[in-house]
């Protein structure tokens, strides 16, 4: 079975610091993998919250996360600081990807890259709807 390979654009348009705390390591002292997503969740927030929004109020539809593919490039250690870079990408009727790198600021090492795919949905109707246009006109700019 092949590994998972995630291309990354030339350049993101969200990037974010996160101080890896202690509940972020498992038993052998570094970045939980398991973990390494609720990293990137508090990212993807803070990327929503930078363009007007919350996860559950864009132009009045929330997401949900569809999908989600890591490449793990390298052990993360309590105390770093990782800076989180984020790109809305390919988007469909229903959705987008979200791509993004984790790096370790000082050293620049590469940590982590992957994507999540979200899909917009109406919480009130409980189904999925359109990107809302604005929403895609801020993310791509």
């Amino acid at each position: 079975m092949p590994r998972v390979h995630i291309e990354l654009p030339e350049h993101f348009t969200y990037s974010t610091e996160i101080t890896l705390y202690l509940s972020h390591m498992n038993f052998a002292g570094h970045l939980d993998n398991a973990l390494l997503l609720s990293v990137v969740s508090e990212a993807r927030a803070r990327f929503f919250q930078s363009l007007g929004y919350s996860e559950v109020n864009i132009e009045g539809v929330g997401i949900v996360v569809a999908d989600a593919a890591v490449q793990y490039k390298s052990e993360a250690f309590h105390g770093e600081v990782m800076v989180v870079e984020l790109r809305a990408s390919d988007f469909a009727s229903k959705g987008c990807d979200l791509l993004w790198r984790m790096h370790e600021k000082s050293s620049q090492r590469e940590v982590a890259r992957g994507k999540t795919g979200i899909v917009f949905f109406d919480y009130a109707t409980r189904r999925v709807t359109g990107v809302p246009e604005n929403f895609r006109i801020r993310a791509e700019s």
